[in-house]
C-alpha cells in the first residue's frame, strides 16, 4: 500500500526549489532575485545545521530511529545528498545567469584576474591598508588536531610551494565577513560599475601576507563548513537555565561536521587533507561548487541598479479608528482590532504598548518574546512601563533557536531595569504571542490582550506576513490570563474553554474539529476545511484529513515549507489540494477554517500543525468571534487559494509547478494589499 507521508526533510527541500525558482523567475526584479539566491542559502545552512545533523544524530539509533521518525534517517539522508547536489547546479545555472543580467545592466563582478590598472590599484590599496591586518592564516604543518573553526563562515585552504622545499605547507585562513562587506564597489561611473568578491581581493594579495616566506606560488580555495547546531542542555539542578544555555552556545561552536562545501577545483591532496582532518563520513555531505561559498551575504549586495531593481515599497494601510487621537484602549473596549502586516504597520502595536506604559490606570503589562529585533521599542516601551510604576512580567524564551544569544542579552537587560523576567516553562517552548495588560480604575479592573501568528518583531513584521488581534473580548481574555498563568506556575492545571493550547487541549479539539467536518458531509451538510500554516508533519492529522477528504470534505491546504503529506494517492489523498507560496513577503500567517454546516469556525495561530508544535511547546490557536473579522479572514484565505502567479501545486512528484487555475492573473500578497485597503476605503466612507 503507497505511503502517504513524506519525511519532513525531503519536503523541506522541495520548499527550497521553491525559493530558488524565485531566483530565476524574470518577473521577479534583479536585485530581489540576486537577494532570493542570498535566503536559498541562508535556508540551506539551517538545514544542514539543524535538519540534517538531527538526522545524523538518529542515524546513531540504528532500527529504533526510524520509530521514532517514521523513516529511516541512513536513507533520508541518502535521498538528501542526491538532491542537494541536484539543486546546486541548479544553483550554480541561476548564478550565472543572474551576473549575466547584471552585466547586461552594466554591473560587472570581477575577479583578480579580471583588472583594470584603476581597479587592480584600488583593490591593492584596499589590501594592504584596509584587510590584511584582520587575516590570520593558522598553519597546518604539525597539527594533531583540527583548529577549531567558526560554523558557517569562508575558509581558504592555502597551499604555498616554497622555494628549495620539496613539502608544500598548507594553512587554513578565515575571510574577516564579519568585519567587511562581502562585495567591493571599486569603481563606479555612468557607464560600469564594477564590484569583487572580498575573496578575490584577498587572492590578489596573499603574497604580501606571507612576505616572510620564499614563496613561488600559493594556491587559495573556499571551503565552508557546517556543523551540528541543535543544543544539548544537560539537567543540571544545580545551574541556573540560564547559565546552561550560555555553557551550551558555547559547546556550539565545536558541534560536528555535517557538510563540507568546496571549490571543484581544489587539488586532492589539500581536499584529502580536510576530509580527513574534520573527519567527514559517510553520513556527511560533501559537495563540489564555484570559488565562492557562504552566498547568503548575497543579502547584502549593494543596489546599484537602483529603484527599479527592487520591489516597489507598500505604503502601509492606516487604520482610521487607529489614527484618531484617542486612545487604543477606548477603541478595542468598543471593536476588536484587526493588524495584518507588513500591509498594515507594526508601529500600531508598538503604540498599543507604549500607550499602556504611560497610561496612568494601566497597573500591569505581561507578554511573550520569542524573537526581537535588534533595537527593539517592545523593550524600551516595556522598560519605560516600569518607570511608571508598572508591574511588566516578560516571558523569554531561551532556547528561540539561533537567537539564543540575543534572548539572554534582553533577558539581562529587563531584569536590569526592574521587569519580571519568566525563562519558559521547563522542557516546553514558549512560542505563542501574546501580551495581556491589566487597567484598574476604582475598584474595576479591564483587560485587553494582543493575541497573533508572528514575533514581537519590528524588522520582521516588514518581511513577513502576519496577524496581530487586538481584543477585550472577556472570553480571550480569561484564556490569555491562564496561559499567563500557567508559565509562572507550571504544575498547576488548567481548563482552556475558548483558545487551543498546546500542549494541553490542541490536539483533541483540532481532531474533534475535523472529525465534526466528517458527520457534516455524512449529513449532506457543505464540509470544508482550509488551512494555512507554515510546516506540516503530524502524521495523526495527517491521517484524519485524508479521512475527511475521502468522505465529501473539501480540504484545501496552503503550506509554505515542510509538507509531510503526500497528495494525489488514490482513495487516500488524491482529493486534497495543496499549494505553497513563495513570494515578496515571506507567509507566516497561520488559519484553521472548518465548515461548521455554514457557521465557520476560525482560528488563527501561532502553532504550525507539527509535532513539536503541538505536543512539546506552548502555543496558542484563538477563535475570532468578531463577524467582520471572519469575513476578512475568510476572503484573504479565498484570494491566497486562488493565486496563479506565486503558487506553486505541491504535487506528489514534488515537481513545483505554477498553479495555473482562473483565467485573471492572482498575485495573493498584491490582492490582500489591495483588498484591506478598499476595506479601510469603505469604512472610511461609511463612518464619514
Amino acid at each position: 500500500m503507497a505511503t502517504i507521508y513524506r519525511p519532513k526533510e525531503i519536503s523541506w527541500l522541495s520548499f527550497s526549489e521553491r525559493v530558488l525558482q524565485q531566483a530565476l523567475n524574470e518577473e521577479v526584479p534583479l536585485h530581489e532575485r540576486v537577494k532570493f539566491l542570498g535566503i536559498y542559502s541562508n535556508n540551506m545552512d539551517e538545514f544542514y545545521r539543524v535538519r540534517v545533523a538531527t538526522l545524523k544524530r538518529l542515524t546513531k539509533l540504528k532500527s529504533k530511529a526510524k520509530k521514532i521518525v517514521g523513516h529511516s534517517p541512513v536513507e533520508t539522508l541518502k535521498e538528501i545528498n542526491r538532491i542537494v547536489r541536484e539543486q546546486n547546479k541548479s544553483y550554480e545555472e541561476a548564478h550565472q545567469l543572474i551576473k549575466q543580467e547584471l552585466k547586461k545592466n552594466n554591473i560587472e563582478i570581477v575577479d583578480e584576474n579580471e583588472l583594470s590598472d584603476r581597479d587592480y590599484k584600488y583593490a591593492k590599496t584596499f589590501f594592504c591598508e584596509s584587510l590584511k591586518g584582520s587575516l590570520l592564516p593558522i598553519i597546518l604543518r604539525g597539527k594533531k588536531r583540527s583548529p577549531d573553526l567558526v560554523d558557517d563562515n569562508i575558509y581558504f585552504a592555502l597551499k604555498l610551494i616554497i622555494n628549495n622545499e620539496e613539502k608544500p605547507i598548507f594553512a587554513l585562513m578565515q575571510l574577516p565577513t564579519n568585519k567587511f562587506d562581502r562585495f567591493i564597489i571599486l569603481h563606479k561611473d555612468e557607464k560600469v560599475t564594477r564590484i569583487m568578491y572580498l575573496d578575490d581581493i584577498v587572492r590578489l594579495g596573499l603574497k604580501e601576507l606571507f612576505y616572510f616566506l620564499d614563496v613561488e606560488k600559493i594556491k587559495a580555495y573556499a571551503f565552508k563548513l557546517t556543523k551540528d547546531a541543535e543544543l544539548d542542555i544537560k539537567d543540571d539542578i544545580s545551574s541556573s537555565y540560564l547559565e546552561l544555555l550560555d555553557k551550551s552556545l558555547k559547546r556550539r561552536k565545536k558541534g560536528l561536521p555535517v557538510r563540507l562545501v568546496y571549490d571543484r577545483n581544489i587539488e586532492q591532496d589539500i581536499l584529502d587533507y580536510l576530509v580527513k582532518m574534520f573527519k567527514i563520513g559517510n553520513m556527511d555531505t560533501l559537495i563540489s561548487g564555484t570559488r565562492y561559498h557562504n552566498t547568503k551575504d548575497f543579502l547584502k549586495f549593494p543596489n546599484v541598479l537602483g529603484e527599479e531593481a527592487i520591489y516597489k515599497k507598500i505604503e502601509p494601510i492606516k487604520i482610521k479608528a487607529l489614527e484618531k487621537r484617542i486612545s487604543y484602549f477606548d477603541v478595542v473596549k468598543k471593536q476588536d482590532i484587526f493588524l495584518h502586516y507588513p500591509y498594515h504597520s507594526f508601529n500600531y502595536f508598538v503604540n498599543f504598548i507604549k500607550e499602556a506604559a504611560i497610561d496612568k490606570d494601566v497597573v500591569s503589562i505581561k507578554i511573550t518574546l520569542y524573537r526581537l529585533s535588534k533595537n527593539s521599542d517592545i523593550i524600551s516601551a516595556l522598560l519605560s512601563a516600569v518607570q511608571n510604576g508598572k508591574y511588566v512580567t516578560a516571558v523569554i524564551e531561551l532556547q528561540a533557536r539561533f537567537d539564543e544569544k540575543e534572548n539572554i542579552s534582553w533577558s539581562k537587560k529587563l531584569t536590569e531595569g526592574g521587569v519580571k523576567v519568566i525563562h519558559g516553562v521547563p522542557g516546553l517552548k514558549v512560542h505563542s504571542k501574546l501580551t495581556l495588560i491589566t487597567k484598574k480604575i476604582g475598584d474595576n479592573y479591564e483587560r485587553f490582550a494582543a493575541v497573533g501568528t508572528g514575533n514581537y518583531n519590528e524588522t520582521t513584521a516588514k518581511l513577513y506576513t502576519d496577524i496581530t488581534i487586538l481584543t477585550a473580548n472577556p472570553k480571550i481574555i480569561l484564556d490569555v490570563q491562564k496561559m499567563f498563568e500557567f508559565i509562572k506556575n507550571n504544575y498547576k492545571h488548567f481548563v482552556f474553554n475558548h483558545l487551543l493550547v498546546s500542549p494541553f487541549n490542541f490536539r483533541t479539539q483540532i481532531k474533534k474539529l475535523i472529525k465534526q467536518e466528517i458527520e457534516n458531509a455524512k449529513a449532506g451538510e457543505k464540509a470544508y476545511i482550509h488551512i494555512k500554516i507554515n510546516n506540516f508533519d503530524d502524521r495523526e492529522i495527517i491521517d484524519l484529513l485524508s479521512e475527511a477528504s475521502q468522505n465529501g470534505v473539501e480540504v484545501i491546504l496552503l503550506i509554505r515549507g515542510m509538507f509531510s503529506l503526500i497528495t494525489g494517492i488514490k482513495d487516500k489523498t488524491d482529493k486534497i489540494e495543496a499549494y505553497g507560496i513563495i513570494d515578496r513577503f515571506l507567509e507566516h500567517t497561520r488559519m484553521l477554517i472548518f465548515g461548521n454546516a455554514q457557521k465557520p469556525k476560525i482560528f488563527l495561530s501561532s502553532a504550525d500543525l507539527m509535532v513539536r508544535n503541538i505536543d512539546r511547546r506552548v502555543e496558542a490557536t484563538f477563535p475570532i468571534f468578531d463577524p467582520n473579522i471572519q469575513k476578512i479572514i475568510l476572503d484573504i484565505f479565498d484570494i491566497h487559494k486562488k493565486d496563479n502567479v506565486a503558487a506553486r501545486i505541491l504535487d506528489n512528484n514534488l515537481s513545483n509547478k505554477n498553479n495555473t487555475q482562473g483565467k485573471e492573473k492572482i498575485r495573493a500578497q498584491i490582492a490582500v494589499y489591495n483588498y484591506l485597503q478598499k476595506i479601510e476605503k469603505n469604512t472610511n466612507t461609511k463612518k464619514d
